[in-house]
């Protein structure tokens, strides 16, 4: 069974580099080109493609925007972003938008036919050169949001901190000695990235651990 192919870049060079080596694998097909990313939307949105092919910048809409409107107009297409550029940041932002996998520009036909049918197959494909340093930011994120989580008892805290109750009375309250919640508020800031008392009860707001009218 063929598999239907969406090319969207905006340099008709690639295109036409992409296109010859597709041309060379069995079992694909290319049904359809754009050179931005709303053409890229439009042009999914008619064809219904198995797999889209798509760079992350373009004039007008980029590849990167352009993913969020794929998800509506193609549920079934899986995107494949196709790019120059290796930046972790860039690679997490286009997985984290909804893509199966980035595939380097310079590589290989034998590496975009290995992207090609893991895609095909519904997993996800980076490239070897970028998959170290993605994992590594992928790992410095996770590390760094679960620094800012806070345990519960660190939550009633700053619900007693941003209420205005004072260390003595909150040690009284919760049964703890007044060195302990001297301890969880020094974690709390600490976690948070947040060094005074005003900016707790901020954040305490924002993330409605407290409400203005309590």
């Amino acid at each position: 069974m063929t598999c239907r192919l969406l090319l969207a870049d905006d340099h008709a060079l690639i295109r036409a580099g992409v296109r010859a080596m597709i041309h060379d694998l069995p079992g694909y097909e290319i049904v359809g080109e754009a050179q931005d990313g709303q053409q890229a939307i439009n042009q999914a949105q008619a064809l219904q493609p198995d797999i889209i092919l798509l760079d992350v910048t373009m004039e007008g809409l980029s590849g990167i925007d352009a993913l969020q409107h794929l998800k509506t107009v193609a549920p079934q297409s899986r995107v494949l972003m196709l790019s120059m550029h290796s930046e972790a940041k860039v690679v997490l932002s286009a997985l984290e938008g909804g893509a199966y996998g980035y595939l380097l520009k310079d590589a290989a036909v034998a590496e975009l036919h290995m992207a090609l049918s893991a895609v095909g197959r519904g997993q996800r494909y980076l490239s070897s050169a970028i998959a170290q340093p993605v994992i590594a930011q992928a790992l410095a994120r996770s590390q760094a949001a679960e620094d800012r989580t806070l345990t519960q008892r660190q939550i009633e805290i700053l619900r007693l901190i941003s209420r205005g109750v004072s260390t003595r009375a909150i040690a009284d309250g919760l049964g703890l000695s007044v060195k302990t919640v001297e301890a969880h508020r020094a974690q709390i800031m600490k976690r948070l990235q947040i060094h005074d008392v005003p900016g707790l009860v901020l954040y305490a707001v924002r993330a409605g651990i407290i409400y203005l009218d309590d």
